[in-house]
Parts: structure tokens; sequence; C-alpha cells
């Protein structure tokens, strides 16, 4: 019983931070998101009696065991779901940064739920596989879906799940990601999303997800990139400042970051048609049209105090057997 899959990461638009329910990865407020062609994680699973633990390979090397366990956890639900309890070989070649808060994990858990499934023999439609997906990283959910993709938080497990909002030919954003540090992260999203209700700002950014959730839609639906660019940036401060907040603080930003964050405020304000948001780490987002990307990109080679590897995401497709 073997299948392989790929998948790709997304970048939220639209956040969400924190859990209503930690052991489900039920998000605390609905989400919006883009995924990414041209990064992605390719990968293999093999179910076999004879193998009588799960192994898990990443990029050629033995992945770390809190990596394996959490690998672990998500195989075991699908293997109440075909009825099995044989061992899994786990094989991942990925070209996404690990643990730097590019949406590793969200890439990772829609490639492994989608090559168990195809493994296992499992007939399930893309929202089945969402739902899955979610219960190993919740951005995951979104990363099944190609294209423009929201994540609707529901109050329980069967009213989570992700839907395409419009396919990936629906507008060509370039997404331009600069990495200032591809080292991992000091404290992961799982943790700190435990640690979003201690904010005593989350409560109030949570009442307001409807009216950003509905401001970024619309912008995506009719193309409008300056009204993008505006929630964008807007929903990732916010987000930033929960985390700032919250007991103990975490503080994701370094001065690279927001040297960017400041050239791109700069290069829009020039008529540059960019925005940035930044995920739960420091490397930065930068969000542009095609005519714009040759601008954003020089202003941002220029920026940097030392050269910064910049990666190239657009629109890209849903998770698939290949």
């Amino acid at each position: 019983m073997q299948s392989e899959a790929v998948s790709h990461p997304n970048i939220a638009l639209i956040k969400y931070w924190g859990n209503r329910d930690n052991e489900l990865r039920i998000p605390a407020n609905g989400s919006i998101s883009m995924t990414l062609g041209g990064l992605e994680n390719r990968m293999t699973v093999q179910f076999d009696a004879k193998f009588e633990t799960d192994t898990l390979m990443i990029n050629g090397k033995s992945a770390a065991p809190p990596m394996l366990e959490r690998a672990s956890r998500h195989l075991d639900l699908m293997r109440r779901q075909a009825g099995i309890d044989a061992g899994a070989r786990v094989e991942s070649v990925t070209n996404i940064p690990l643990g730097a808060g590019i949406a590793s994990s969200a890439a990772a858990y829609a490639a492994l739920t989608v090559a168990s499934a195809s493994a296992l023999g499992l007939e399930l439609d893309q929202r089945a596989l969402s739902r899955i997906a979610r219960r190993g990283s919740a951005s995951a959910a979104r990363s099944i879906y190609g294209g423009f993709v929201e994540l609707i938080a529901g109050d329980g497990d069967h009213s989570s799940f992700a839907k395409q909002i419009v396919p990936a030919d629906h507008w060509q954003i370039i997404d331009l990601i600069v990495l200032v540090d591809e080292d991992i992260k000091h404290t992961g999203s799982t943790s700190g999303h435990a640690l979003a209700a201690s904010s005593p700002l989350q409560q109030s950014r949570i009442v307001d997800a409807p009216r950003r959730l509905k401001v970024c839609l619309k912008a995506i639906l009719d193309r409008d990139f300056e009204s993008l660019a505006q929630i964008v940036e807007r929903d990732s401060d916010m987000m930033h400042a929960i985390m700032m907040t919250s007991e103990p603080p975490l503080h994701f930003w370094n001065g690279d970051t927001l040297q960017i964050m400041a050239v791109v405020r700069d290069l829009r304000a020039q008529g540059v048609s960019v925005c940035y948001t930044v995920d739960a780490g420091p490397n930065v987002h930068c969000l542009c049209l095609p005519g714009s990307e040759a601008d954003a990109l020089q202003a941002l080679t220029d920026a940097g105090k030392r050269p910064w590897r910049v990666l190239r995401g657009h629109p890209g497709p849903a998770a698939r057997v290949v």
C-alpha cells in the first residue's frame, strides 16, 4: 500500500492565531490564503504490516523525534479510518525551509493526508481531506486546494473545513518571500497558538475577523490590489500585536523584518503594487502584481545589508496524487 502526493504551502492573507480547540486544531477565526506554486513537498507514504514503527525521512535525513511523533499521530487518524494498524514509511522531499514561518507544515500535512488516503484506498472528497489535514496543521486544510482558499473556522470537527474561493488563474499575484533568517524559529506555531488567549487584544481581533474576511474576499473577487494590500498588511500587524502582548510575549520580527516592511510601504507610496505580510516568523512575504515584480525585487535587493535569499511563489494548484 503505497502512494505519492505533492502539495504546496500557502500564504495566509487573513490569518488565524489561536485555537478554539487545540486538540482538533479548530482555529479561533476563519482565514483566507493563496496556495503557492513554485514551492512544494513531494511525499511518499507506504503502509506495511512488517513495519514495526513509523519512520519519517525529510530530504534524505531522519526527522527529529518531535516531528516524527506528530506525523505518527496524524497517521493514526488515517489508520483508524482505514481500520488497519500497519506501520508507515514516509519520505518527504521539499524545497521549503523547515520551521521558518514559510508554511512548511501546511504543505507537509496536506501531502501526508492525500498520500496516506490514496495508499489506504480511502475515497475522500476535498472537504473531508481538508478536515483531516486540519488535524495535523490548521493551515494544511487550505493547502488541500489550489488558488485562493478560505478556511471556515466552524465550531466543531465537521464544520471546520476549507473551500476554494477562486482557482489559481483568477489573479496572478507574485509572492517574493524574503528570507532574513532560515533557522528554525524559537517558538513553534503550535506553542504560540496556545498563548493567544492570554493577550488582552485577542478577543477584539476575533470579533473583527468577519469584517476583514469580507473585505479580503471582495478584493480578491474584484482583483482590487490596493484594497487587498491595506487589509492584508493590517491583518498581519494585528496578528503580531497579539503575539507581542501574549504572556509570555512572542517577538518574531527582527531588524531586517522591519526594514523590509518599511521598504514595501515606501514602494507602494510611489505607486508600486506591492504589500507585505508576515507569518509566525521573521521572514517577509512581499505580494505584488507582475508589472511591479521587477521594481519590488530591485528595491528589496538594494535594501539588504547582506544578500537575502528570495523565493518566488505564485497562485498554485491543489494537493494531488502523482
